[in-house]
């Protein structure tokens, strides 16, 4: 086996990984780096211009792991994208976000090469994807050599997958992003349990240290209490969300508190792209069965699109419960804008609920201290920091504990580490080999060929 790892640099972003495996040729996952523009933010594609490729293989639709697809396809055109059935029916859509949005940077910016792909495109790919169901193995020939792929319910978000890849007698396992306890939405991982050669894992939360009395509906609870008391106060609270998945799941949370009394009564808005995508998973949950929830959450809580003009330093008059991506309050994005009106009185709340990357403006926004100023540079506006700035741990990644543990339950011959920032693969480094002594650990450096 070969494997190549094509994502520029040790983080999460621009997740790509090039594997040969007897005479087949993989390509798993082709993401987009959102804290960069333009090629900077595109794995190292360029590195398989010379090789055939037989199949891209998709882990799941956030744009970390899709976010270059068109763009790689429109010179793999051969190649068999295989993904599970939620993520082929997702992936179409949120690439039409990803293509508007670089519309628009290119307008803003003058970024010369967006888009990196055209609506066509998009449209002929929707075409090209072939949805897999889980647990189902699929079996390819190429000459005298078989491979058989499978794909297991990951629990991240829906749709999210593993993917076991077996050729002759070796078989080689990819995490993908796991999350191994139930959500609320989404059941926890289902993993095989089966002797496996080659480990390919996530690595996200390994900087992270859990406490022993973490309790995920506690954290939730929390949380419902803080936008209650927030709201009672005169202030408004903005929880920055992830469009999809996080979103979705925090819907369900909120529905939940509003049926036991349990939530106040606030107006509550979302951004455009989540609320999209509650049909999706309004159908995927209908005809699938594989999460719960109905699109009859949103209408008993009368969410709506938030459509007002934002002034930065200008408080919102009307208190009430916003639910808005990015997640990492990204520059430009709707969590971006409404923090800029918020932040600068204390009797708002800004609430981050998932994983915020130390470098982007969410990240920086929870170092610091109380009265601090903080800059919103693209809006060229800085203030005090007075609102209440809250962590919530519930991410949608596993602990570094679960993994290690499933890690001890196949006993791979190699683990190769990925999907992580420099502190979370250095922990696995150290950790790995006290715990499975007889496994080889690989951390991949970008563009170097591993010969397994």
């Amino acid at each position: 086996m070969k494997l190549v790892n094509l994502n520029p640099i040790r983080d999460v972003g621009s997740s790509a990984l090039f594997i040969k495996i007897g005479p087949f040729r993989f390509l798993i996952d082709s993401g987009l780096n959102a804290k960069k523009i333009g090629y900077e933010a595109i794995p190292k594609i360029d590195w398989i211009k010379d090789y055939s490729l037989d199949f891209i293989i998709l882990t799941h639709a956030h744009l970390d792991h899709i976010g270059t697809l068109p763009l790689i396809f429109k010179k793999q055109s051969q190649a068999t994208i295989l993904t599970s059935i939620p993520t082929s029916m997702l992936i179409p859509r949120m690439l039409l976000n990803t293509y508007s949005v670089m519309c628009k940077q290119k307008k803003e910016k003058g970024i010369a090469e967006y888009p990196l792909f055209s609506q066509k495109e998009i449209i002929f790919l929707k075409k090209k994807i072939k949805g897999i169901p889980f647990e189902k193995p699929i079996e390819f020939f190429k000459k005298k050599d078989s491979v058989k792929i499978t794909f297991y319910s990951s629990g991240h978000i829906v749709g999210a997958s593993g993917c076991m890849i077996a050729c002759g007698n070796k078989k080689v396992f990819l995490t993908g992003d796991v999350h191994f306890a139930n959500q609320h939405i989404v059941a926890g991982a289902q993993f095989p349990k089966e002797k496996i050669d080659i480990l390919i894992m996530e690595t996200t939360r390994g900087a992270i240290k859990r406490k022993k009395s973490y309790n995920r509906n506690s954290e939730f609870l929390r949380l419902l209490k803080l936008i209650n008391t927030t709201i009672k106060g005169g202030g408004s609270c903005l929880v920055p969300i992830f469009a999809l998945g996080r979103m979705q799941e925090l819907f369900s949370v909120l529905h939940l508190a509003w049926k036991s009394g349990n939530l106040i009564n606030c107006p509550i808005y979302c951004s455009g792209l989540g609320m999209n995508l509650v049909n999706y998973f309004d159908t995927i949950a209908k005809n699938n069965h594989l999460i719960k929830f109905s699109k009859k959450f949103i209408y008993d809580l009368g969410i709506k699109t938030f459509k007002k003009r934002i002034e930065p330093g200008k408080n919102i008059e009307q208190p009430g419960l916003f639910l808005l991506s990015s997640g990492m309050m990204l520059p430009k994005t709707p969590s971006y804008k409404i923090a800029s009106s918020l932040l600068n009185y204390k009797n708002n709340s800004i609430c981050f609920i998932g994983y915020c990357d130390p470098e982007t403006p969410g990240g920086k926004l929870l170092k610091l201290k109380k009265n601090s100023f903080f800059n919103f540079k693209s809006l060229n506006y800085s203030c005090a920091v007075r609102a209440r700035i809250e962590k919530f741990d519930l991410s949608a990644h596993a602990d570094r504990e679960d993994l290690i543990e499933y890690a001890k339950s196949i006993s791979p011959k190699v683990i190769i580490l990925k999907h992580g920032d420099s502190m979370a693969r250095d922990w696995f480094l150290n950790e790995l080999p006290t715990q499975l002594p007889k496994s080889i650990i690989i951390d991949p450096e970008p563009e170097k060929n591993y010969t397994l």
